[in-house]
C-alpha cells in the first residue's frame, strides 16, 4: 500500500509510520521537519500544510492508497489538504479524539454521540480544541473525494509520548519516596497505546474502508491503582504510593489533568470520562496491548534516552507535574490529618 502521511515525526504519527514501514508499505512524509526526525525508508516531502503551494507540490505527480493525517488541528487547514488531495488517494484518515464528542464526558459516548458544533472552514480562534476537532473532521467529510476514515482516540499513551502524561508519572515515581496518588485506586481507566491505534488505522485504510470508529482500550483495562503500581515495578524504585482523596484534595487548587495527569475527581461534568464504548472498533479488528507492556515500553524508552535531549524535543512536558514543595505540603497536611482521625 502506497500511504500519505501528514505528520509522521511524532508519537502517533511516528507510532503510524514504523507500524506501516513494518508492513512493507510504501511510505511518504509530509511535515515542516521541526517537530522530529523522519525515520530511515520513508520518502520525507517537506513543505508547510498551511501553504497552498506546498500542498499543490506535494500533490503534482503523486498518487497514495491512502492519507493519513494525524496533524489536523483547524478545519480550515484541514480542508485545505483534503480538497488538494482529493484524486489522489483513495481514502483519507484523520486522527481526531474523543473531545470532539460534545456530550462526553458528561455522558457515555459512542459513533452516534454529537459531534461540538463548528464548521468546516472555521478558523484556529473559533473553538477549542474538541470543537475545533469536530470541525476538522466534517472539512475531511465534505472536501474529499473518497472515502473517509474517521478515528476517535481516546487517552494515548506508548513510547515517545509527546504530551507527557505517562513520562511524568515514570520520572516521578522513579525519584522515589512518598508518592501523592490522588483519588481512589480502584477507579477503573480506558487507556490505549499508539502502536494499537496505528495498527487498527493501517488496517482500516487498507480495506478502503469509509466510517468512524472511537478508538480506546476496553472499559477497566486497568485502575488507577495497577497504572501507577506497573509505574512503580517498571522503574524499581523505592516508591511509596500513599492514596489521597477527592475531597481532601479539592482544597489545594490541583491543576486537574495536569498536575497530576490523568487524575479526574468525581463530578457529574466528568462522570464518564472513563466510560466510552470501543465496541464497533472492537468488532472490526480493534485490539489492544495489556498496559502494563506500554507502562514497560514507555520507561525503557525513556530511561535509555538523553534527558536533556527529551526535554528539549518535547516542550510540552513542562506542563504537567505538581512541584515537589507543594506535593509534600499536601503529603504532610494529610499525613496529620489522618494521626487525628486515629
Amino acid at each position: 500500500m502506497r500511504i500519505l502521511v501528514i505528520g509522521g515525526s511524532v508519537f502517533l504519527g511516528r507510532a503510524i509510520v514504523a507500524e506501516a514501514l513494518q508492513r512493507g508499505h510504501d511510505v511518504t512524509t509530509f511535515n515542516r521537519g521541526r517537530s522530529g526526525d523522519d525515520l530511515p525508508g520513508v520518502t520525507a516531502v517537506r513543505g508547510d500544510r498551511e501553504d497552498p503551494g506546498d500542498l499543490r507540490a506535494l500533490a503534482t505527480g503523486r498518487e497514495w492508497d491512502a492519507v493519513v493525517d494525524v496533524c489536523g488541528y483547524t478545519p480550515r487547514v484541514v480542508a485545505e489538504s483534503a480538497r488538494a488531495l482529493s484524486g489522489h488517494a483513495g481514502t483519507y484518515a484523520f486522527l481526531s479524539s474523543i473531545s470532539a464528542i460534545a456530550t462526553w464526558p458528561a455522558e457515555q459516548a459512542d459513533e452516534s454521540s454529537p459531534l461540538y458544533e463548528c464548521s468546516p472552514d472555521a478558523g484556529p480562534d473559533d473553538g477549542d480544541y474538541g470543537t475545533l476537532k469536530a470541525g476538522c473532521e466534517r472539512a475531511v467529510e465534505q472536501y474529499f473525494t473518497g472515502n473517509s476514515l474517521i478515528i476517535q482516540p481516546g487517552l494515548i499513551l506508548g513510547p515517545r509520548e509527546s504530551v507527557g502524561r505517562l513520562p511524568w508519572w515514570l520520572r516521578r515515581v522513579a525519584r522515589g519516596g512518598r508518592v501523592l496518588a490522588p483519588g481512589d485506586p480502584d477507579t477503573p481507566m480506558q487507556l490505549i497505546d499508539a502502536r494499537d491505534i496505528a495498527a487498527f488505522t493501517l488496517d482500516q485504510a487498507a480495506k478502503g474502508v469509509g466510517d468512524r470508529f472511537i478508538t480506546t482500550g476496553p472499559a477497566g483495562n486497568t485502575t488507577f491503582g495497577r497504572w501507577l503500581g506497573d509505574c512503580v515495578a517498571v522503574t524499581g524504585s523505592d516508591a511509596e504510593l500513599v492514596w489521597v482523596p477527592d475531597a481532601f484534595l479539592s482544597g489545594y487548587e490541583i491543576g486537574v489533568w495536569q498536575e497530576l495527569p490523568l487524575w479526574m475527581p468525581a463530578s457529574p461534568e466528568d462522570a464518564n470520562v472513563w466510560k466510552v464504548s470501543a465496541a464497533k472498533a472492537e468488532a472490526a479488528g480493534l485490539r489492544c496491548r495489556p498496559v502494563s507492556e506500554t507502562v514497560r515500553d514507555t520507561w525503557e524508552w525513556l530511561r535509555d534516552g538523553d534527558q536533556a535531549e527529551l526535554e528539549r524535543r518535547y516542550p510540552s512536558w513542562r506542563r504537567h507535574g505538581i512541584a515537589p514543595d507543594k506535593e509534600e505540603r499536601i503529603l504532610a497536611d494529610w499525613a496529620s490529618a489522618a494521626s487525628q482521625e486515629g
